[in-house]
């Protein structure tokens, strides 16, 4: 056997090397396509307020904790926060005697009004009865305007994100900051999109918003609006997002990323997108049958950055190769491993 394996030079030794490869069952799964864009957050409400008029100062409690408002208080709508009390303004205001001209005019525009349709007064009498009923009433509502300018009242339901601090007694001048409130159950974002996606991002298209510091969880947005024209310097368009965050747990000022969905299917081929390979203008992906990696042409359709859907090439239950395809051909002999 010796001198026949010498003696024949023509005789060839082939070996086939099984290459180990990981496969993944093909199988029908929801995709979406989606544009990743990053910005800021803003509350939808926010607010400044300022004294309106000069006098002593005085923080009202709140009556939740039974201590004098903080920041992180919650308030609401018409809860007056901060007193500036004015003497002086107060007795300038006569609230008292506005409110008791106002009844008498208004008794007495009624009297006129009984006798007019009487025929005991002229029109001109009950005319006269009614301007002055009128300026009473003008009157009377500068005044609850001028009592109003002495008191900080929140104009929304909301949070108070900055308070400076006043001695209580102390004088203000008219114009002094009081108090600022946000309300960020609901947020808005500017984003600048890449200019190619113009055509695609629509108002109410769903977004999903996230931010590193919250781990698992993420917050439904829509896009709100968009703009028709693009920069030309950077050649992106302009779009607000409106983000749901009932729970407070984004706040304003944070930097998040946002996912605007511009398309989705519930149920389709889907494979990572890091598997497909190119051969020239052909996309392949290699599938396991019999031992043997068979490359498989396809063609794609949605993708987003980690995942692809597949529209032809591909089907429920084939054999794919997901980790150990580089180095394959078509027809190369592999064994499969975990």
């Amino acid at each position: 056997m010796l001198f026949m394996a010498c003696g024949n030079p023509d005789t060839q030794v082939t070996m086939d090397i099984a290459s180990p490869v990981s496969v993944q069952e093909v199988t029908l799964k929801p995709i979406e396509e989606f544009v990743t864009t990053t910005g800021t957050v803003n509350a939808t409400q926010d607010v400044t307020l300022k004294s309106e008029t000069s006098g002593y100062y005085r923080l009202e409690m709140n009556p939740k904790t039974s201590k004098p408002f903080a920041l992180g208080d919650l308030v609401k709508k018409g809860q007056i926060i901060i007193d500036i009390d004015n003497p002086e303004q107060l007795n300038n205001i006569k609230i008292d005697s506005q409110e008791l001209n106002l009844d008498i005019s208004k008794r007495e525009f009624e009297k006129q009004q009984s006798l007019y349709d009487k025929g005991g007064v002229t029109l001109r009498e009950l005319k006269n009865a009614e301007k002055s009923y009128i300026d009473a009433k003008y009157s009377y509502d500068n005044a609850q305007i001028q009592l109003t300018k002495m008191k900080i009242t929140a104009p929304f339901d909301g949070i108070i994100t900055a308070l400076p601090y006043y001695t209580n007694g102390i004088k203000i001048d008219s114009g002094a900051e009081m108090v600022h409130i946000m309300n960020y159950r609901d947020l808005t974002m500017e984003v600048q999109l890449p200019g190619r996606y113009l055509g695609a991002i629509k108002e109410n298209q769903p977004v999903r918003v996230s931010n590193y510091t919250i781990q698992n969880k993420t917050f439904p947005g829509k896009i709100t609006q968009v703009s028709p024209a693009l920069d030309p310097t950077s050649r992106t368009f302009m779009s607000y997002i409106h983000i749901d965050n009932p729970d407070m747990l984004l706040r304003p000022g944070m930097f998040v990323k946002a996912d605007v969905i511009v398309a989705s299917k519930d149920s389709t081929v889907v494979i990572p997108k890091d598997i497909i390979m190119a051969r020239g203008t052909r996309k392949i992906v290699f599938v396991v049958e019999r031992n043997t990696a068979m490359e498989r042409p396809i063609k794609t359709g949605l993708e987003n950055p980690g995942e692809v859907e597949v529209s032809e090439g591909l089907k429920p239950s084939d054999r794919l190769v997901i980790n150990g395809f580089e180095t394959l051909r078509d027809r190369s002999k592999v064994k499969i491993i975990q």
